[in-house]
């Protein structure tokens, strides 16, 4: 990976040429200096998301599992602080 960040425009940009037809898969990868493996992937995720493709997606759901850990993280925490106030004193 060469670091380089192209910014949500330019790959809905770049999309929408080849959908429509104004310029082929390769010729933008040329012109623009990206791998081609690159361009497919853009292009599957714009049109599995449309326009709101290459932003982050919201988490439908909290998995219950994620819940449980929580629970047991604050019941720790609550366990220490006591442990640390007994210590104390």
């Amino acid at each position: 990976m060469n670091g380089r960040f192209h910014s949500r425009e330019f790959k809905i940009q770049l999309c929408q040429q080849v959908e429509s037809g104004e310029k082929r898969p390769a010729q933008l990868c040329r012109e623009h200096k990206i791998a081609e493996s690159s361009l497919l992937k853009w292009r599957k995720e714009y049109q599995a998301r449309g326009e709101v493709a290459f932003t982050p997606r919201e988490p439908t759901e909290i998995p219950s599992e994620k819940l449980g850990y929580e629970a047991k993280i604050a019941e720790l925490e609550r366990f220490c602080g006591q442990l640390a106030l007994e210590n104390s004193v």
